[in-house]
């Protein structure tokens, strides 16, 4: 047992039954096993010892947003052998750093940044799994490939060293009808993997969507809130 406050532990414990029973739900209406959907805990604005409290209790994805958060958290909470998810937005400038702890980048979204990625994946002998992000809106500012973009992104991360494409991810529109988003991210998904078959990731769903998500075949959810409560932001 650590030395955290062991109201926090409880109430992430707590958190992660509520999630996990939610998961396992909407797996068994889907008529799919649950270990067919992976859970990534959002991190982003929670302490390094609330991803310890985590990992203790046997969470192994952790996902971070902001990569001044997330590279000194990443290198405090080294060896407790989590995989890394980055899902926020990338700048290209951030790929060296990005690449030194990130396992998984959800949010490619350009050739430029694919060539940034694979050249400091290379430089930092790693291979990394990138997913190609689908913009299922029209708003720019959440990043992400138009759906008749998303072939010429993949074959490009497909095709470069020390890249692994993974498949896909997609944030539901906001305002929009979540499993409409996510059906159409499916068959981009399905389209992808008669090109790709090894691409079969699915990372899509979130603390308020995520049962959507897995409806429609969502392989991996990105769960925050749920998990970790409402908490004031802590700012580096």
């Amino acid at each position: 047992m650590n030395h955290q406050h062991p109201s926090r532990r409880d109430e992430i414990a707590a958190g992660l039954a509520a999630v996990e029973r939610r998961v396992a739900a909407a797996c068994a209406a889907a008529g799919r096993a649950r270990q067919e959907v992976t859970l990534v805990a959002v991190t982003k604005t929670y302490p390094a010892s609330d991803v310890r409290i985590l990992a203790d209790l046997g969470v192994a994805h952790v996902g971070e947003n902001r990569d001044q958060e997330a590279a000194p958290k990443a290198a405090e909470c080294a060896g407790l052998g989590l995989t890394w998810h980055f899902v926020g937005q990338m700048q290209t400038n951030k790929a060296r750093s990005v690449v030194s702890y990130a396992d998984v980048i959800h949010s490619v979204d350009r050739s430029r940044l694919v060539e940034a990625l694979s050249r400091e994946a290379v430089r930092a002998g790693r291979r990394v799994t990138c997913l190609v992000q689908v913009a299922l809106d029209d708003d720019p500012g959440r990043g992400g490939v138009a759906p008749a973009d998303l072939a010429g992104v993949a074959d490009t991360v497909a095709t470069a060293e020390g890249l692994v494409l993974g498949g896909v991810m997609a944030v539901a529109p906001l305002g929009g009808d979540p499993a409409r988003a996510f059906a159409r991210l499916a068959e981009l998904a399905a389209r992808l993997r008669a090109d790709h078959p090894a691409a079969t990731v699915i990372s899509a769903g979130m603390s308020g969507d995520l049962d959507h998500a897995i409806a429609h075949g969502s392989t991996l959810v990105r769960v925050g809130t749920a998990l970790l409560g409402r908490r004031k932001p802590f700012v580096r």
